[in-house]
């Protein structure tokens, strides 16, 4: 007889959780008025992020990420870091025909080697480094034109690259994450991604 009071078990699939382990290949500190980043040996963290970075702070303002929300509103601070991989980079390069795409041009504080497609990491996504510090993926970096202006002004005669950026980088841009557990992170410091199980969630309406 069935159980009147069963619940039944929603029907999607379920991926495991994965551990992937990388590399510090590249630190970055935006200390100016703007993102772009001066390359570091060794970033010190704090709840707050990157002290002195341009993106530090428990919160910030809402931008064009956020039309929820009327510009400049408070909010928390998910994008204390700015996470990329030199894979990525030189597929962007590629596609916008110039010889290379640097960290700092688009305020990358972290470049980590040995994570295949970082850019797709999903949310929740734990890093764990060697010396201590744990940051949070808090989803990908969706590109802006901000950053190609940035790329563009490294190569004379090409102001197309302010637009082609956003369009050439989508699922390439790298990841923006926050600080879970302070410390300080040094080049060629390993570390391991801890990616946690994953599904498509779907609303049953009916």
């Amino acid at each position: 007889m069935l159980d009147p009071f069963a619940r039944s078990e929603p029907e999607f699939e379920v991926r495991a959780g994965q551990r992937v382990k990388g590399t510090v290949i590249g630190l970055g500190k935006a200390e100016g008025r703007d993102f772009v980043t001066t390359p570091v040996s060794q970033l010190a963290l704090t709840f707050d992020g990157i002290p002195g970075d341009f993106h530090a702070g428990p919160t910030r303002k809402s931008g064009g990420r956020e039309p929820w929300y009327p510009r400049g509103t408070e909010m928390r601070n998910e994008r204390q870091i700015s996470i990329l991989a030199p894979d990525e980079l030189r597929t962007i390069a590629r596609r916008l025909s110039i010889p290379e795409l640097k960290m700092d041009w688009i305020g990358g504080n972290l470049l980590l080697d040995g994570i295949p497609n970082l850019t797709m990491l999903p949310p929740r996504t734990l890093l764990f480094f060697e010396n201590g510090v744990t940051l949070k993926v808090d989803g990908d970096n969706a590109p802006c034109r901000y950053s190609g202006r940035s790329i563009a002004s490294n190569f004379e005669g090409r102001d197309d690259i302010e637009i082609a950026f956003a369009q050439q980088s989508r699922n390439l841009r790298g990841l923006v994450g926050w600080v879970e557990k302070p410390g300080v992170i040094s080049l060629n410091e390993n570390f391991q991604a801890r990616i946690p199980p994953q599904w498509i969630y779907e609303a049953d309406n009916d």
